[in-house]
């Protein structure tokens, strides 16, 4: 937006602070390159326009603010002289976007000394080459070690990550393992009891009887009920005392595995029935192995299964053959990294899950939205074992108006007031030193904010601390279109 042009007075341009110190020479210049330009209230520059101009308020009152999902949300509003805004990164010329990283509006009519923004590059290359050459360095080195840092953290958390999924993985491979070692025993003792049973002088019709009781018996292991503990004591006892009543050897050994199956007395009475007396003891043992073996078939299939899911939620998590946009399931995404970072979280903290399951799948870049849940998680259980290892975190989502909110609240300590306006600062960390690089939030943020035009607060108090992640249901209309799934 232009404004009316009105002459350049060296005076006026030369008492403003940025410019106290130039000679009488460059204020001239100044005047003769730039222009002083008058405003009515209204915008003077739109965010993610073409940086043109460089703008140094004379007088008036100027609101600067930054596009924030669907809302201009106000960062500053001054009436201070001599605060300038606009093209400050031109002297860093092509390597740099030159782009407007915010929108100026005015709210009375407003004087600015403008300068095309080449000029202003030119001047500051001619005036302060030192001075330009440290802003290059800086600005540079600052960008480097926030790239070489980002990537390092990555690779923590992806080490991290891998530590615990190795640890996940562990326990169920070696479970079934175990089960499966013990498995081979119990098939060959049932082999070796199936032979002694055969080479008794048992009837065809007695023997046929047998295999039926224990193809039944095979399908109760399947429809065990749970017990609680007493329970499940209070039938061994019982069935303890009917096997030792039918002497059957060793039924002390029996009984809680018949238990497990979720066989009783009246089962145990219609296989006594349906045998002779010399062979029950025969009997029950080929069906105590029986009952071993769905038990052990069951906790191998237990074990591969959680394989399956740990590899299923490792899938996920990353993201693999996956498009880097498309529409998501916000919860599949939460469970995975929930999985992922079981290790990590521990058995001390307890985990909520408060899932509205009716909101809408979203348009996002799901692989980058687990960086975001990852980091947050990281950082409530952290503040957690602040305070003992011992607590709370709930992952709550629900609809908020148009957007989709991901809670994530824990009960540590809470972040104190005088950092918190600082928390989502590059390199700003309220960890010990080694333990943070102050980029965690501040990858988030950008991720939320920039990348899916969301919105990343937090609110705190000691034992409440909530980062809120909200997020648009439509995608925005300069995103990729995203995939809908299969």
């Amino acid at each position: 937006m232009s404004g009316q042009v009105m002459p350049c007075s060296p005076q006026e341009v030369g008492s403003l602070f940025l410019f106290e110190e130039l000679s009488p020479e460059q204020i001239g210049r100044l005047c003769s390159e730039g222009r002083i330009e008058r405003f009515e209230p209204g915008p003077v520059y739109t965010e993610g326009e073409p940086a043109t101009c460089f703008y140094v308020m004379i007088e008036g009152t100027v609101v600067l603010s930054r596009r924030v999902g669907g809302d201009d949300v106000e960062v500053n509003r001054t009436s201070q002289r001599g605060v300038y805004s606009g093209s400050m990164q031109a002297y860093l010329g092509d390597r740099v976007q030159q782009r407007y990283v915010n929108s100026m509006r005015v709210t009375e009519p407003t004087r600015f000394f403008v300068l095309p923004a080449d000029r202003f590059a030119s001047f500051m290359r001619e005036w302060f080459p030192m001075a330009v050459h440290l802003l290059e360095g800086l600005f540079f080195g600052a960008k480097s070690t926030q790239r070489a840092i980002g990537q390092r953290e990555r690779l923590l958390a992806l080490g991290s990550l891998s530590a615990g999924l190795t640890h996940e993985l562990n326990n169920p491979a070696a479970a079934a393992v175990r089960a499966t070692a013990t498995l081979r025993e119990r098939v060959g003792k049932m082999r070796h009891k199936l032979r002694v049973i055969s080479a008794g002088s048992f009837s065809p019709e007695a023997l046929a009887n047998l295999i039926d009781i224990q193809e039944r018996t095979a399908e109760r292991v399947a429809k065990a009920p749970s017990l609680s503990p007493l329970e499940a004591s209070d039938r061994e006892d019982v069935l303890t005392d009917w096997l030792d009543d039918h002497e059957i050897p060793e039924g002390w050994q029996i009984a809680p595995t018949f238990v497990q199956a979720g066989l009783d007395t009246d089962w145990l009475d219609q296989v006594a029935a349906a045998v002779d007396e010399d062979i029950l003891p025969s009997a029950i043992g080929w069906l105590n192995y029986t009952v071993e073996t769905e038990l052990l078939l069951d906790e191998i299939e237990d074990s591969t299964t959680r394989i399956s899911h740990l590899v299923g939620a490792a899938k996920q998590y990353s993201q693999l053959d996956r498009a880097p946009y498309q529409v998501a399931d916000v919860h599949e995404l939460l469970d995975s990294t929930l999985l992922m970072l079981s290790g990590k979280i521990g058995s001390r903290i307890k985990v909520v899950k408060e899932y509205d399951r009716e909101v809408p799948r979203i348009p996002a870049y799901p692989a980058e939205l687990n960086q975001v849940w990852t980091n947050l998680i990281d950082n409530a259980v952290h503040a957690i074992n602040g305070t003992g290892g011992e607590g709370t975190l709930t992952v709550r989502t629900a609809l908020d108006n148009d957007r989709l909110l991901v809670e994530f609240r824990d009960t540590g300590p809470g972040i104190p007031k005088d950092v918190r306006g600082r928390i989502f600062d590059p390199f700003f960390t309220t960890k010990p030193v080694g333990e943070g690089t102050g980029l965690g939030l501040d990858i988030s943020w950008r991720i939320v904010v920039n990348k899916h035009h969301g919105t990343l607060q937090v609110e705190s108090e000691p034992g409440d601390t909530r980062f809120q992640v909200l997020l648009p249901l439509a995608a925005a209309e300069s995103d990729t279109a995203p995939e809908e799934p299969a």
